[in-house]
C-alpha cells in the first residue's frame, strides 16, 4: 500500500448525503457533509446521540453507502467500489474499533490479534512477530494467552485495537471506543490511540462524547442533525 504524496489528505469527504426512508417520514442522517483529514492525525468526531456520527463513520468505512457524495480513502473512491472492492478496502486500508470489543471468546488475545493476518495468509513467523509487537504496543505482552473472558474491559479494548492494527491500515475508525469503560480506563484507551497514531503512522477518526478525551485529538469535528458545525443548511 502506497502512502499519499506529502500534503495530500488521507481522507476526503465531499457532499455526502444519507437519507433513511422516504417522503415526509424520511430521516436525513447526513446532509452535504464535506471535510478532509491529514495523514497521521487523530480527529475526534463529536455530537449527541442521533447526530449522524455512526452513519458518517459507516459511510467512510464502506459499511454503508451514501445517497450522494464521494469518499476517498488513501486515493481509493470508496463510493465507487463493489462488494469485493469494499471487502478488500476493509482488509487493507480501513480498520474498525467498536465499543463492544467484538473479540472471539474461544481465542486467546494473541489469536484474536492474529486473526486478520491469518485471513490474509501472512506466513506464521511474520504473523507471530507482528502479534508480539502489537501486544507489546498496547501493554498486553504478558496477557497473550488469556481469553477475552479473563481480561478486563479495558484490556479487551486494547486487544481490539491491536487486532485493528494487525494489517497496518491507513485509516482507523473508532466508534465510541470507550463507551463501555469507566472514565479512567477510557482515558487510558484514548491515550493509547493517541500513541498509536504517532508510533504506527495511522490516521484515526474517533467518535466520542467525552470532552476530556477531545483534548488528545489534533482536531475536533462537531456534527449536529447530520451537518458539520459551521456548515450552512441547504
Amino acid at each position: 500500500m502506497s502512502a499519499r504524496p506529502a500534503g495530500e489528505p488521507l481522507l476526503t469527504v465531499r457532499g455526502v448525503h444519507r437519507r433513511f426512508g422516504a417522503g415526509a417520514t424520511a430521516v436525513h442522517a447526513l446532509r452535504e457533509v464535506s471535510f478532509d483529514l491529514a495523514a497521521g492525525t487523530m480527529t475526534a468526531l463529536v455530537g449527541r446521540s442521533g447526530s449522524g456520527k455512526t452513519t458518517l463513520l459507516n459511510v467512510i468505512g464502506g459499511l454503508d453507502r451514501p445517497d450522494a457524495g464521494t469518499v476517498l480513502v488513501d486515493g481509493t473512491d470508496v463510493t465507487a467500489l463493489d462488494e469485493d472492492g469494499l471487502s478488500l478496502l476493509r482488509r487493507e486500508k480501513v480498520a474498525y474499533v467498536f465499543q463492544t470489543f467484538g473479540l472471539i471468546p474461544v481465542l486467546s488475545a494473541a489469536e484474536n490479534v492474529g486473526a486478520p493476518l491469518r485471513l490474509a495468509r501472512v506466513p506464521a513467523a511474520e504473523r507471530e512477530r507482528r502479534v508480539e509487537l502489537l501486544l507489546e504496543l498496547v501493554g498486553l505482552a504478558d496477557h497473550a494467552q488469556q481469553r477475552p473472558g479473563e481480561l478486563s474491559g479495558g484490556q479487551q479494548q486494547r486487544v481490539a485495537i491491536a487486532r485493528a492494527l494487525a494489517a497496518s491500515p491507513r485509516l482507523l475508525i473508532a466508534d465510541e471506543p470507550t463507551g463501555q469503560l469507566d472514565a479512567e480506563t477510557g482515558l487510558s484507551v484514548m491515550a493509547l490511540l493517541r500513541g498509536v497514531v504517532e508510533s504506527e503512522g495511522v490516521t484515526a477518526l474517533v467518535s466520542t462524547h467525552d470532552p476530556v478525551m477531545m483534548a488528545l485529538a489534533d482536531r475536533v469535528i462537531r456534527i449536529n442533525d447530520g451537518r458539520l458545525d459551521g456548515q450552512a443548511a441547504p
